[in-house]
Parts: structure tokens; C-alpha cells; sequence
């Protein structure tokens, strides 16, 4: 995940980053400051060019975003292909009021919940395969709102964007929900394999390819924006919705 940081170009404190795998990997940077996180993040050292200037950041971990979607593909058999889902997902204009809460392996952070499972509520004689591959990809969004949110209280920032990367975050409708949930853009790279490229970029600098963070930030280039397009009224009931569908999954095998 630091790698992705650097492969995203995030040198400056408030930057934030998202990687979509079969989970969702979250950074922010805070700078100089070692944030000690009240929230169950992770404090860490996000890199050190200058070994007497350490830049800090604050991490998440989402433990199923993209295993929900092989999920439906290879065990609901909703689609063959993981992209079909898009697809899929716009057939409806909404989630028609159903909440999946992917818990498969207990809930990551904010929660750190062992006990969680699987849920998936509000579902009616209504609700088609389409509802549920769209709250799949909604649940992608909402569970790293549920860091990001963490991440501002614990170090007082306020986001301006996301960058994301990773396999997921080339679904477009996924990342538009994400901007929504979290009232700011998300912003895709060019180059969404950002991991590798991080890695490519620390051994760079290290032989002397490229002669410093500076240009590595003119090789970053915006593929894509996406908008916040709903109210923040929409956006806190949206929030309340998944909230209350997330209580409902903790604590399922505990006693």
C-alpha cells in the first residue's frame, strides 16, 4: 500500500488513495505528524527519502470489495465475467432499498468485527439479481467511506479527492457511488496499476533513474473524475441506510 501511495503520486499530507482489489486498501498521508489513531486505523511510516524527515500516514484495511463481486460471479453465477456486473448494475437506477454487507470474513476497519458475517437486507418480491450485483459495488463504496470518514476525524483533514487504483476502480459506476458517498471527487490515474508502478518508481530512485519525488509527479496523469451528483442530504441518508444494515451483520457467531 505505501507503494500505491508513492505510484499515486501522494506526497503531500491530505492526500488520500484507495486501492480496489479483492479488498480495499486506504491511505492517507498526514505529513510530518504521527497521528496515534483513536479511530482503529493504523499509524505508519509512509515513506522516508530524507531519513530525517519522515512522512506519516494513517491506513485502512476493507477485508472483501472485489471478493463480493467474484462472489455473485462464481457462486450466485450472476455473470461470467467480474465486468459484466457493471452491466448488470445499471439495469436499475438504484439499489431499490438493498443493503449487502460483504462480511465473509468478519469486518476490517473501522470495525474489526471477527463475529460479522454476510448480509444482505431489504430485499422484497422486487428485487432482481440487478439489485443486488448494484448493492455489491455500492458496498465497495461505502465501506471505504466508513474509513475515509475515520481517517478525517482522527487527523482533523479534510479530504479534498481520492485517488484510486486497482482493478475495480476501472467500473465506472462504482466509482461514481464512491464520489457520492464521500462528497468529493475520485480520481482515477492513467495508470491504475499503481502498486507496481510505486515499486517501479522507489528502485528509480533509488539508482539514480529519477532524480527525485518532483518528477516522479509530472509522470501522473488524471484518466478520469468522478463528481459528487448527490445532495448531502442523499448522502447522509444513503450513509444511515448502509449503517444500520452494517449493525444488523456484527456480532453474528459471537454467543
Amino acid at each position: 500500500q505505501h507503494a500505491a501511495l508513492i505510484g499515486q503520486a501522494g506526497f503531500d499530507a491530505g492526500c488520500a488513495k484507495n486501492t480496489y482489489g479483492t479488498g480495499s486498501f486506504l491511505m492517507l498521508n498526514t505529513g510530518d505528524r504521527f497521528v496515534r489513531s483513536n479511530e482503529q486505523l493504523l499509524s505508519t511510516l509512509a515513506f522516508a527519502f530524507d531519513r530525517n524527515r519522515p512522512t506519516y500516514a494513517l491506513e485502512g484495511s476493507v477485508f472483501v470489495t472485489g471478493a463480493a463481486v467474484q462472489w455473485l460471479r462464481d457462486e450466485m453465477q450472476f455473470f461470467s465475467e467480474s465486468h459484466e456486473i457493471e452491466a448488470l448494475a445499471n439495469q436499475v437506477p438504484d439499489n431499490g432499498g438493498v443493503f449487502f454487507v460483504p462480511a465473509f470474513t468478519g469486518l476490517g476497519a473501522p470495525y474489526w468485527d471477527p463475529y460479522a458475517r454476510g448480509t444482505i437486507t431489504g430485499i422484497t418480491r422486487g428485487t432482481t439479481r440487478a439489485h443486488i450485483a448494484r448493492a455489491a459495488l455500492e458496498a465497495m463504496a461505502f465501506q471505504s467511506a466508513d474509513v475515509l470518514a475515520a481517517m478525517e476525524r482522527d487527523s482533523g483533514m479534510t479530504l479534498n479527492d481520492l485517488r484510486v487504483d486497482g482493478g475495480a476502480s476501472r467500473n465506472a459506476l462504482a466509482m461514481q457511488f464512491q464520489a457520492d458517498t464521500i462528497g468529493v471527487p475520485v480520481v482515477r490515474p492513467q495508470n491504475a496499476e499503481t502498486t507496481a508502478l510505486g515499486a517501479a518508481y522507489l528502485a528509480g530512485l533509488q539508482s539514480g533513474v529519477w532524480s527525485g519525488i518532483d518528477e516522479i509527479r509530472t509522470h501522473w496523469r488524471e484518466d478520469a473524475r468522478f463528481v459528487p451528483r448527490c445532495s448531502a442530504q442523499q448522502r447522509a441518508d444513503l450513509l444511515d441506510a448502509w449503517h444500520r444494515a452494517v449493525a444488523r451483520s456484527r456480532g453474528w457467531t459471537q454467543g
